[in-house]
Parts: C-alpha cells; structure tokens; sequence
C-alpha cells in the first residue's frame, strides 16, 4: 500500500511539473527552447512512475534496493542536467552582454567624436 501512495504521489507531483512548465510557456515567462528539457525531464519521471517494472529495472541497475528512492535519484540527474544547461546559457548570455556593453562605449565613442567634430 504505501508503494502505491508513492507511486500515486509522484505522478501527481511529475503531472504538476509539467501543468506549470505549460503554463510558464503560455503566460510567456518561459521561452520554449528552455522549457524542452523540463518537459522531457517531467515526461521521464512520469513514466517512471506509471510503469512500475521499468522503475524496478532501472533501481537494479542503479543499485538501489528501494526502486521508488531510484526515481529521487533520477529527479536529480534531471535537476543537475538542467542546473548544467541554464549555466551554459547564463555563459552564453554574459559574454554576450560583454560585447555589447564594448560595442555600445565604441559607438558612444564615435557619437561625441562625430559632435565635437560638428560643434567646430
């Protein structure tokens, strides 16, 4: 019975990740490209959690005697794939903002250059 409870808890809970990942995407605070890995994050731990069997298969193969402390495990592996993936993004993001600030004091630059050279 208390399997049961689990499994029953962490479908709801893998179904509610993935109702308010939908409605981050429709309310636009999330753009869909980040929110992929949600989804299939969310899609995994649903699956899992339906299908007992594939859950029990995957504990023996992790080496995990209790098969529902497996889907934490897995939960974690997800979490750190999407820690990794918004780090790569936030990388990407500043780098991006480095070159714009040095392109926005360039064109600054030229602006009081081109006044200057006006006001004379």
């Amino acid at each position: 019975m208390t399997g049961f409870r689990i499994q029953i808890f962490a479908v709801l809970g893998s179904l509610a990740i993935a109702a308010i990942i939908f409605e981050l995407i429709r309310k636009r605070k999330v753009l869909e490209k980040y929110s992929l890995l949600w989804f299939a994050s969310a899609i995994v731990l649903v699956v899992l959690s339906v299908w007992r069997d594939l859950l029990e298969k995957v504990a023996a193969v992790l080496g995990v005697y209790y098969a529902p402390s497996a889907l934490f495990i897995i939960a974690a592996f997800c979490a750190m794939a999407m820690f990794l993936h918004l780090t790569v993004v936030i990388s990407q993001l500043t780098e991006q903002n480095k070159t714009l600030v040095q392109e926005v004091g360039l064109l600054r630059d030229m602006v009081q250059q081109l006044q200057k050279q006006e006001q004379k």
